[in-house]
């Protein structure tokens, strides 16, 4: 976890004063896209034309990375921006499952609580003097599993031949994808807590 208050290398300073990159700009369109996913949900329960925009999303979130890799186009800015359209989607698909019963309330209490928790943490590094921790790849893996499992359990809706298979991939999908989030959030957690202790541990020896 990098300190917040250390000298940074040109290249670092670079990715800082990126913005308008490729890569960004596909993740302010996925961003752009969550009103219009939930509404599309909730109001007509357009199903199909959600669940293409969701498998739209899913691509993006894909290519955007792919794409800051490929032509060197990695920032800050970028870093910050696509797990948060991440998050909203996930947010706002597990609103309107809940609201359509096709996921329990406390799955997704659980899935929020857990980013919830994980948000208050970011005052106790600042505070340390530590910056947020990268994404790690077990979080990036939770957001993949949970992107193709709810596109299978909209599919799954009905009785018809096509829902009856996706029915039981798209749980699977769920279950992997739930149980990595949290996974994942504990790790992060792990983070949060040796970087303080370790900080305090420094401020201690040094005096301070």
């Amino acid at each position: 976890m990098a300190h917040a208050g250390r000298a940074r290398t040109r290249g670092e300073r670079d990715r800082d004063g990126r913005f308008l990159t490729v890569p960004n700009v596909l993740s302010l369109l996925r961003l752009a896209g969550v009103p219009v996913f939930l509404w599309l949900l909730l109001v007509p329960r357009a199903d199909g034309w959600a669940l293409l925009l969701l498998v739209v999303a899913g691509v993006t979130d894909w290519l955007d990375g792919k794409l800051a890799r490929w032509f060197d186009q990695a920032s800050r800015f970028g870093e910050l921006l696509d797990p948060a359209a991440d998050r909203l989607y996930t947010f706002c698909t597990l609103v309107a499952f809940v609201v359509r019963g096709i996921v329990p309330w406390w799955f997704a209490a659980v899935l929020v609580g857990r980013d919830v928790l994980l948000l208050l943490c970011l005052p106790v590094l600042r505070r340390a003097g530590f910056a947020p921790p990268e994404v790690h790849y077990l979080g990036k893996a939770a957001t993949f599993n949970l992107l193709y499992a709810f596109p299978l359990l909209l599919l799954a809706q009905g009785g018809s031949t096509v829902a009856a298979i996706a029915r039981p991939v798209g749980y699977a999908f769920t279950a992997w994808g739930g149980a990595l989030y949290v996974w994942s959030g504990v790790l992060y957690l792990y983070q949060v807590v040796c970087a303080v202790r370790g900080g305090r541990s420094a401020q201690r020896s040094q005096g301070v």
